[in-house]
């Protein structure tokens, strides 16, 4: 069992380690999106798989290395875990699917386009960021892989830049209305935030 569940930790470092490449392809090119007469998942989507593949292939003679080997591991990780899941069931009711895919932004025309502020993220800037981050880290934490590890320290570095380079478009279209969100809404820790304040625009970039 404990076996199957590092396989299963292997692979799902590799599915988040492809996140940032699915990110970079949607945001920094969305003007060229737009303009496509096809749909760009016709592309979007096999490059996420062949990531994927590129990744376990990469990482396939280490996938086995393990920094620990304990079942204590899966215990400790459990918070993670439900903080992953109470933060993704409180979301779906405030965030799509679409949103979250990048439909509102590659189909402006067809999609409303709204600053989410309502629900956690009345509480915090980026929760599902936050969400996914602490799932890698639950099966970090509990497989003890080097690789998985390996891909957690890549998340911080490429979902910081995510972030910073999201924040700074967030705040050239909304300006001083972004500027208050932001003074008012920590990024991650719900520590003091204010609740929303209804009636303003929305986007759905922030994540």
């Amino acid at each position: 069992m404990r076996s199957v569940l590092q396989h299963l930790a292997w692979a799902v470092s590799m599915i988040y380690g492809a996140v940032p490449v699915f990110w970079f392809l949607v945001h920094p090119l969305v003007g060229f999106w737009r303009r496509q007469k096809r749909s760009p998942y016709w592309v979007l989507v096999p490059a996420q798989l062949a990531t994927i593949a590129v990744g376990l292939i990469l990482t396939w003679p280490w996938r086995q290395e393990m920094l620990y080997d304990t079942p204590y591991a899966w215990i400790v990780a459990l918070p993670f875990f439900g903080t992953a899941v109470y933060i993704f069931r409180h979301v779906r009711g405030h965030f799509t699917n679409q949103q979250l895919v990048g439909r509102n932004e590659l189909s402006p025309e067809r999609f409303e386009q709204r600053l989410v502020i309502s629900g956690l993220h009345a509480r915090v800037r980026h929760p599902i960021y936050g969400a996914h981050f602490l799932m890698l880290l639950g099966w970090t934490v509990g497989s003890g892989l080097l690789v998985c590890y390996a891909m957690v320290g890549f998340s911080l570095v490429a979902g910081t830049i995510m972030i910073t380079l999201e924040e700074r478009e967030l705040e050239q279209r909304f300006g001083d209305q972004w500027r208050e969100y932001k003074r008012r809404v920590p990024a991650f820790l719900p520590l003091g935030s204010a609740p929303e304040e209804p009636g303003s625009s929305e986007d759905p970039r922030a994540l």
